[in-house]
């Protein structure tokens, strides 16, 4: 029984020194981004990237502004609000995510400038569009779709609210890009 575990060792050993080389690593990590990049701002593909950002973030903030607001106008009669509205994520989506990839050298200084500036006109844009769909009244009266504290919560704990899920949201986003697992299709429950 110990040879076929040794026997087994082995092989994963040699599996690993045919596929990652010298170092026996079975992915290769990108190497970082510089952190200006002027030379990106000749190509089209960082413009066309802005205009899917401005576009991703228009829409997702439509969808889900307009939902609450929806959510909020069937619960008039009702004094509690189930849905306490929703903030802004996706996959860079979020200006706090582009932030992130900044931080980690994924992305250069001027696509993350872009980005954050695409983010967030399409983040206005999108809830301009709610607005222009449903009455100014109606708006108002439901507020926007912004989000509320619930009674007996202050702003502290909001804040720590929006501190851990941004978190969450970072987390899982370095965690979905990691070439160590997304080498060989590897989930991390599995072994690390």
């Amino acid at each position: 029984m110990a040879a076929t575990g040794r026997e087994e060792i082995v092989s994963q050993q040699q599996q690993r020194q045919e596929y990652g080389g010298v170092d026996g690593k079975d992915y290769t990590d990108p190497p970082p981004e510089p952190v200006v990049a002027t030379s990106e701002l000749r190509g089209w593909s960082l413009y066309r990237a802005a205009i899917a950002e401005f576009v991703a973030t228009l829409l997702f903030l439509y969808v889900t502004v307009a939902t609450v607001i929806g959510h909020k106008r069937s619960q008039s009669d009702s004094s509690s609000d189930a849905c306490g509205g929703v903030g802004i994520s996706g996959r860079h989506i979020n200006p706090a995510v582009t932030f992130a990839l900044l931080l980690a050298r994924k992305v250069s200084l001027p696509r993350a400038a872009l980005y954050v500036v695409a983010q967030c006109l399409g983040a206005v844009c999108g809830v301009a569009l709610v607005r222009a769909v449903h009455s100014p009244p109606q708006f108002t009266r439901h507020g926007g779709g912004a989000n509320v504290m619930g009674d007996g919560y202050g702003w502290g704990t909001g804040f720590a609210a929006e501190v851990v899920g941004t978190f969450v949201l970072v987390y899982t986003v370095f965690s979905a890009t990691d070439a160590k697992h997304s080498a060989n299709g590897q989930s991390h429950s599995g072994e690390w």
